[in-house]
């Protein structure tokens, strides 16, 4: 399990995280997310043990992450920059891989360059910046870490090769249970494969749990009719006589209490992750505005 146990971290008189707790259970696919300055990348150089926070702590496995090569040794990692020397080709980055991390797999490395079909040889700087990131998945993965932490991991990638990067990361999961973080803006492409959510805003932790719980709880119900009294309503409109209105509560619940009105039309619908993310960060005001320029 990795856990980050009330961390703060202030910048000159800027609190980039604000008494932060998060914790992502072993095996777990874990989507990090929240607004732009939300904190979710001052979140991840804590995990990766690169900032010492100035309370709290980060631990992997009971271990402390920060100034713990031991525990560094187990985390890959993929940021949204990727970092390569200026002159090294794949091959020599390998070799750099190889001298840090302890089960560097050689063997899959080489299986992988039917994957990628990346040039061995050539100069890293002259990929493009999608051919920059494959690189990165074929160096991580290789390393066999048991966490994977990933902010952006395939912005750039074409839809294929999306596809196929999940499908190398998903399969390590079910193979060797490995834990992977990721942080990223596309919330429909997250929904796919996360099992557990975590929404940051302001540097403090929102809301987190499973996917499922987080879904099941919070509900989409269109009426025709009077609300029931005494919902917890996130947000609420109004096309003609079509109410919709974004509710505490599973479907089941919601259904029985709408029953005893006696609407002449309703519908209790899930919502997406993108819906709950817009609607636990406060409903209109994370809504696009129309202003007319």
């Amino acid at each position: 399990m990795l856990e980050l146990k009330h961390v703060t971290k202030t910048f000159g008189s800027f609190k980039a995280l604000d008494d932060l707790c998060m914790s992502v259970p072993k095996g777990a696919v874990y989507g990090l997310v929240g607004p732009n300055g939300a904190g979710k990348s001052t979140a991840i150089r804590h995990m990766l043990g690169v900032y010492r926070p100035d309370e709290g702590e980060i631990t992997l496995e009971g271990e402390p992450v920060y100034e713990n090569p031991k525990a560094k040794a187990r985390i890959g990692s993929i940021p949204d920059d990727i970092f390569y020397f200026p002159s090294a080709s794949l091959e020599e980055m390998r070799k750099y891989y190889k001298g840090i991390y302890p089960h560097f797999d050689d063997e899959l490395f080489k299986k992988l360059y039917e994957v990628f079909q990346l040039p061995a040889k050539s100069p890293m700087r002259r990929f493009s910046k999608g051919m920059q990131k494959q690189a990165a998945f074929h160096l991580t993965i290789c390393t066999r870490p048991d966490v994977m932490i990933l902010d952006e991991p395939v912005d750039g990638l074409d839809p294929v090769m999306r596809r196929q990067v999940w499908s190398l990361i998903l399969s390590d999961v079910a193979q060797r249970e490995t834990t992977v973080v990721i942080s990223s803006h596309n919330l429909r492409e997250l929904e796919d494969i996360c099992d557990h959510v975590g929404i940051m805003d302001h540097g403090k932790m929102l809301l987190e749990r499973s996917l499922a719980d987080m879904q099941g709880s919070t509900v989409k119900l269109q009426i025709v009719g009077d609300l029931p009294e005494g919902m917890t309503v996130l947000h609420e409109s109004k096309s003609g006589r079509l109410k919709t209105a974004v509710v505490r509560g599973s479907a089941a619940e919601v259904e029985e209490r709408v029953k005893l009105v006696s609407p002449s039309y309703y519908d209790v619908l899930p919502l997406s992750l993108e819906e709950i993310f817009i609607y636990e960060l406060g409903g209109v005001n994370y809504e696009v505005k129309n202003i007319v320029l």
